[in-house]
């Protein structure tokens, strides 16, 4: 993902939805990207996970997946992220998508204070 996303963004990879529990509760980052499936693992279960604890349920997260029917784009919805892109993707219009992301998300806190 590093090498997609260039030395712009800072990028901390776990390798299951458990190790990405464990990481949230020590740092919350500005976006959450998971793919939908990640081992034996739902990145599905991660967004109603996110969705459901206080400090963590205006984190932006964006799923990116080799499911494209418009049931698994629905589900993905329905867990939770904001955002879903099919692959394979474009480096440049991933990195627009998650600067969309974060421009959203600064909107929101400056909105809510």
């Amino acid at each position: 993902m590093q090498s997609v996303l260039g030395s712009g963004f800072v990028v901390k990879c776990v390798a299951s939805v458990t190790e990405a529990k464990e990481l949230l509760n020590a740092f919350v980052p500005d976006i959450l990207i998971s793919e939908v499936v990640v081992g034996r693992e739902s990145g599905l279960d991660l967004c109603h996970y996110v969705r459901n604890q206080a400090g963590l349920r205006h984190l932006p997260i964006m799923l990116l997946t080799s499911q494209t029917t418009l049931h698994d784009k629905v589900a993905g919805f329905d867990a939770g992220t904001d955002d879903y892109v099919v692959k394979p993707f474009d480096g440049p219009h991933l990195q627009a998508r998650i600067r969309l992301l974060s421009r959203i998300k600064r909107l929101e806190q400056r909105t809510s204070v």
